[in-house]
């Protein structure tokens, strides 16, 4: 399986947490990879971190990405976190009020 390099995925060791991580932009450049990140989740995953920490970019295509991976997973997860947000991206994520669908920190 090939990964574009701004793209991480990390499960943790008992299964139960899936990270994405995002590096540079979060674009549509990433549509495949993310899909693809999520699509293979263990059944023991109960929750998923999106790691924003690396991310200086985000678009409307990221938005979409991430209202189509809750309506994908939210049957099968509790939790659904966005972490480690910019200040330019957590706005972005409040005008948009991503904070009433998922976990920001």
């Amino acid at each position: 399986m090939e990964f574009i390099m701004s793209l991480t995925k990390n499960e943790s060791v008992d299964g139960t947490t899936l990270t994405i991580q995002i590096k540079g932009k979060f674009d549509f450049n990433l549509v495949q990879s993310f899909r693809q990140a999520y699509a293979q989740m263990s059944d023991k995953t109960v929750k998923v971190i999106i790691d924003l920490r690396e991310t200086d970019y985000m678009d409307s295509s990221a938005l979409g990405m991430l209202l189509n991976m809750k309506k994908t997973i939210e049957g099968q997860v509790k939790t659904i976190e966005i972490s480690n947000c910019q200040p330019q991206l957590r706005k972005i994520l409040q005008i948009s009020r991503f904070d009433k669908k998922f976990d920001i920190s």
